[in-house]
Order: C-alpha cells, then structure tokens, then sequence
C-alpha cells in the first residue's frame, strides 16, 4: 500500500535572512559584551571617562536623525562603527527608520568599545563632519566601508580623512574639530551617560527609556508599533 507523501512548504528566503541575522546579531552582541567586560577590567581606556551625575539618555545635542511632525516615541541606539553587531543592525534599523521615522524620533549616541582600536577615531571623524553637516553621510560611509578599517591595529585616521574629502569637507575645519578637546568631550559625554544608564556593549536600544532585549525583528518592529500608535 502506497503513502502519498506531502512536499513541505519551502521557507520563504527574506523571513529565513532575517532569521540567520538575528542569530548571528545575538551571537555577536553576546562575544561584545564578553570581550568588552575583559577589555575594562585588563586594559585601561585610551581616554579616561568620568561619570556623570547627571546622565541623561538624550541629551539637546544628541543625533536625531529622524524629526517626526507629532512625536509618538524615542529610540535611542548606543552604537560602535567599529562593530560587527552595528554593522549587521544597521539595514534593520533604516528599514524601521522607514517605516516608524514619522511618528519615532531615532537618535544615535557614540559608545566606541576600549576593545575596538579605532572605534574612537571613528566618532571623532564622524562628529567633526557633523560639524559640517555631515553627520548621516559619514556615518554611513564608515559602516559601508568597516571591513576595509574593522579590526586594524594601525591608526585609520588618513583613511577617514580621505573619506572626510571624498564629502567634500573643508579638510582644514574637519582637521582642527578632529584636534578639539571640545569634539573629544563630546563624545566622552556619550560614552558617559551610556555606561550610567548601564550599557555594555553595542548596539545597545532604549526605547522611550526602557532598555531593550531583542530576539527577533517581528518583536523589534512590535515594539515600535505599539509605541507609534
């Protein structure tokens, strides 16, 4: 006696991407904030940071890159350029940025991890064409080009400032606010009030000031449904 054998649904391919960048988002999140934990107790930092008493998740001069008309909420992402987990979070975060950006205000904070050698050069260069009104062009210039510059021991300061010419950015005021101890305290300050509000590793969500666990991207967008409404 024959048994007719059923075929199985083929998985739909864009829900199984999503799937395989989740898992490997949390895996890399996970190692982050393991080797960033090592690096804090073994290494001391390249610039010393003092807390502040009066952290703040947003601050007035925090990057909103997003201006919605009727605020319904705010995502503020703490973020390395330097990481492979911001990286990987980057396309998810711009799809929802699409999505959510009329009604979520998304803000972006400097957070470079101690373990990321040019993580910090990374956010100097990137606020000093901020200065320029650059912001969001450098940021997406450096994690377009991240492997070229991810995990080098040497300085990548020339390359980001070949990038910083390639914008078109008077190099003579890129190179004097890249100096400034005032574009350094700048980021310092984020660095500040990240590790105050309890932030680890990257990229690190809060949204409407409650810090996010994440498992998958149908929650990452629930969440910013509900808040949106």
């Amino acid at each position: 006696m024959s048994q007719t054998k059923t075929k199985s649904k083929p998985a739909d391919p864009a829900k199984r991407a999503r799937t395989v960048i989740w898992i490997l988002l949390g895996a890399i999140v996970a190692a982050g904030a393991i080797w960033y934990a090592v690096f804090t107790l073994n290494k001391p930092e390249p610039v010393a940071v003092q807390p502040v008493a009066d952290a703040q998740l947003v601050r007035e001069d925090s990057h909103r890159v997003t201006t919605p008309a009727v605020e319904k909420g705010q995502l503020v992402e703490f973020l390395d350029f330097e990481c492979e987990a911001c990286k990987a979070a980057e396309p998810v975060v711009a799809e929802l940025k699409a999505e959510f950006g009329d009604r979520i205000t998304f803000i972006n904070r400097y957070f470079p991890l101690p373990s990321h050698r040019n993580s910090g050069q990374a956010a100097l260069a990137v606020e000093a064409a901020a200065q320029q009104g650059k912001y969001e062009q450098m940021y997406a210039k450096m994690f377009e080009t991240q492997p070229q510059w991810g995990e080098k021991q040497d300085s990548q300061a020339p390359l980001f400032r070949s990038f910083a010419q390639e914008l078109g950015l008077d190099l003579a005021a890129y190179d004097a606010a890249v100096a400034n101890e005032a574009t350094k305290d700048r980021i310092r300050k984020d660095i500040a009030d990240g590790k105050a509000l309890g932030v680890t590793g990257t990229p690190t969500f809060f949204l409407n000031g409650e810090k996010l666990t994440l498992n998958s991207m149908e929650e990452f967008r629930q969440k910013l449904a509900d808040a949106a409404q």
